[in-house]
């Protein structure tokens, strides 16, 4: 495929597409970010569907506590996640179907392009 130059060609306008503001495009930048680290990408990857609380993610895992704990609280603050208190544990689970869907398509996708 060669570049053509367009520069001798006519003009066509494109449809000006709806933006968002710098600050949302922030917000989803940071979202995509925090869900981007391949660790705290699997631990979405185990809450699709479920709730789970941190020890039950220590145990799938394997890793120490201190560290699910400090990647369940990044994902929870950009809020692709959301949590409840029962006595001693807290659970996590997805935001909502947002977070689902871009989860699942962003893995088919890959999975894809990986062959």
């Amino acid at each position: 495929m060669t570049d053509v130059d367009c520069t001798d060609l006519p003009h066509i306008p494109l449809a000006q597409r709806p933006s968002v503001s710098p600050a949302v495009r922030d917000r989803a930048a940071r979202m995509l970010s925090a869900a981007g680290e391949p660790s705290r990408l699997a631990l979405l990857e185990q809450l699709e569907g479920r709730e789970l609380c941190v020890s039950d993610l220590v145990h799938i895992t394997g890793d120490p506590m201190p560290t699910i704990s400090q990647r369940l609280r990044v994902l929870k603050t950009e809020g692709l996640l959301r949590s409840r208190r029962e006595g001693k544990h807290v659970f996590y689970t997805l935001a909502d179907g947002h977070v689902q869907e871009l989860l699942r398509n962003i893995l088919r996708h890959a999975a894809e392009l990986a062959g």
